[in-house]
């Protein structure tokens, strides 16, 4: 059995998104558990910083991209005169591979040969094991395995304080709090991988029928505001409408408040998985086996296998793995009968009733 080293510092390098960051705190944690000695550093966005500040135990160095040159700069002056044991890589994007650059290790590890893109290879000096078929988040799991942490079950200890809590308890209200919560958070990072406003107002008077208070989450763009509006004006219950009114953290505990969230491809579906929350799921464009919301994989409404076959003739295992479909109208495919299922078999399985 290959003794693993006694590791004084390590490096986490992922910049983005909100759910993989979501997906690398359990990654991380468990590195935390099994080498509790050692200092861990965590470069990432900016935005993602915000939710993640105070993440117990790690140092979080913030690479903020919009600063351009001035952010490489930043990062070299911050870590001259360091150098860390090992370097985990968990991002293939090329700026990731500069920002790597910019980082002092003996090892730096990255991914396999299969997942390596973008130059990838060029930044790392040794990768985690192949994976078949992985989830993004067995992927991060391979990291820590790769520095002699056993396999694990993922948790999370998400940062967030009483500040936090009470201010989400504050904007959800009594009357919310005291009922069932259904949740919709309705946008993803790009348009065409959002439902129809129309259809998730009627899974919101569906919920309301079935006597949960129903609220919307989101961020304060033009896109979020201008579909929690539209879902608004196709409802006939009454919805609480936070879009544009919560800080990340605050949204991450009107999440944990939830008893059931409703999200197509977005991080929020990922922040619920952290805090336990059972997540409903709408997917398209991406394979739900790779980027699904983790431990509610099998509340997933889907259309990407049909489609994916539509497409290019073949199935998820006959492509490359990640292999995402094109279309600006595949969500429409997904059918509010189809999800009003799902809504009813996880209010059985969850005891929601």
């Amino acid at each position: 059995m290959t003794q693993v080293p006694n590791y004084s510092s390590i490096c986490i390098l992922r910049l983005s998104a909100i759910g993989d960051v979501c997906h690398a705190v359990s990654a991380v944690q468990a590195i935390q558990k099994a080498h509790p000695n050692a200092k861990v550093t965590w470069v990432m966005g900016k935005i993602e910083a915000m939710l993640l500040a105070d993440l117990p135990g790690v140092e979080l160095v913030i690479f903020d991209k919009k600063e351009g040159k001035a952010a490489f700069k930043k990062l070299k002056n911050t870590f001259k005169g360091k150098q860390f044991d090992v370097l985990l890589n968990m991002q293939v994007a090329l700026r990731a591979g500069f920002v790597a650059r910019c980082i002092p290790a003996k090892v730096k590890i990255g991914f396999d040969w299969a997942r390596s893109k973008e130059l990838h290879s060029l930044f790392i000096n040794k990768r985690i094991a192949p994976q078949k078929e992985a989830h993004v988040l067995e992927g991060f799991k391979e990291f820590a395995g790769a520095i002699g942490v056993d396999d694990y079950t993922p948790t999370w200890r998400m940062p967030y304080n009483a500040q936090d809590q009470n201010k989400a308890d504050e904007l959800l209200g009594q009357e919310y709090l005291a009922n069932k919560l259904f949740v919709i958070s309705p946008a993803a990072s790009k348009a065409q991988r959002n439902w129809l406003p129309e259809r998730y107002a009627v899974l919101a008077d569906y919920a309301h029928e079935q006597g949960f208070n129903v609220a919307l989450t989101g961020g304060p763009t033009e896109l979020e505001v201008n579909l929690a509006n539209n879902i608004i004006k196709h409802s006939n219950s009454p919805i609480l409408n936070l879009v544009g009114k919560t800080k990340l953290k605050e949204l991450l505990c009107v999440l944990k408040r939830a008893d059931l969230v409703l999200a197509p491809d977005t991080g929020p579906a990922h922040m619920a998985v952290t805090v336990g929350t059972p997540v409903v799921g709408l997917y398209a464009h991406s394979n739900p086996a790779r980027t699904g919301p983790y431990l509610y994989q099998d509340y997933v409404v889907e259309v990407y296998h049909q489609n994916l076959l539509e497409q290019t003739g073949k199935t998820a295992q006959q492509v490359p793995w990640g292999t995402r479909v094109k279309g600006d109208d595949l969500m429409s495919q997904i059918t509010t009968d189809s999800v009003k299922t799902m809504f009813d078999h996880v209010v059985n399985k969850e005891g929601l009733e």
